[in-house]
């Protein structure tokens, strides 16, 4: 049996994951912060119901020891750490002339440094363990195109598609991979909030920017946690153990590269 950990797994695509994974057959640490702890423990249920093992934890993913805690807490919870998912991030829309320091720093510190930390003490872990392990981080179409009005964003994510590239080398020799998934336009809070403030921005109505967006879509429908969680399940399975270093896009048809 196999333990997998999902950072910010209360709700969209991080509860999603966890619930797929846990359908796998992985026994599944879910975690997020503590204002979301009654979201976090439906997930947890969702888990248990899926017949395997499921832990809540509470943490930041911005903050070191919070993270080394994280990890710690689920080796010794439910016995090793085999598959984390870096799922925690996000979002901002924003001109960049209108971005504050501390509102870069902020975004950088969750997307970022939040990625970094969970690879780093995962990779730490499963080292510790020496039987190799996944490692997999969100990232998003925005590691791949810079968008207006999300460049801080943008930013973030194209540091976490880097930060896959170069953690895969380094730690190939302990039997570790390392992958990211690039979702598009997901029917998730954060993606609502984003619709949100681009209307404000561009004074348009609810919705009326993520239907412009959502148009450029191939397959003609904006996506959802579950086709996200499919993408991670296999990234998470053996099917993937030739694979490293990659940022696959789950976006239906919006960017080709």
């Amino acid at each position: 049996m196999t333990v997998a950990h999902v950072t910010g797994a209360a709700r969209g695509i991080g509860r999603s994951i966890a619930l797929r994974l846990a359908a796998d057959g992985h026994d599944v640490a879910v975690s997020d912060l503590p204002s979301m702890r009654a979201e976090l423990d439906a997930t947890a249920e969702g888990v248990e119901r899926a017949g395997v093992r499921a832990l809540a934890l509470q943490g930041d993913v911005s903050d070191h020891d919070s993270v080394r805690a994280l990890v710690q807490d689920t080796a010794a919870g439910l016995g090793s750490l085999d598959v984390m998912v870096a799922n925690a991030g996000i979002a901002q829309t924003k001109a960049l002339l209108e971005v504050t320091p501390e509102e870069y720093d902020r975004v950088h510190a969750v997307n970022g440094r939040g990625v970094f930390l969970c690879y780093t003490e995962a990779a730490r872990q499963m080292i510790a363990q020496g039987s190799g392990g996944k490692i997999i981080g969100a990232a998003s179409i925005a590691a791949h195109k810079g968008f207006a009005l999300l460049g801080v964003y943008c930013s973030s994510k194209f540091a976490v598609r880097s930060l896959t590239q170069s953690a895969a080398q380094e730690w190939a020799e302990h039997g570790i991979t390392v992958n990211a998934y690039c979702p598009g336009i997901v029917d998730t809070t954060m993606w609502e909030e984003i619709d949100s403030d681009l209307g404000a921005i561009n004074h348009v109505g609810k919705g009326e920017s993520m239907k412009a967006m959502a148009a450029g879509i191939t397959l003609g429908r904006v996506s959802t946690g579950e086709d996200v969680a499919k993408l991670v399940s296999f990234l998470a399975g053996p099917d993937s153990d030739y694979m490293t270093g990659q940022s696959v896009l789950i976006d239906g048809g919006m960017l080709f590269v």
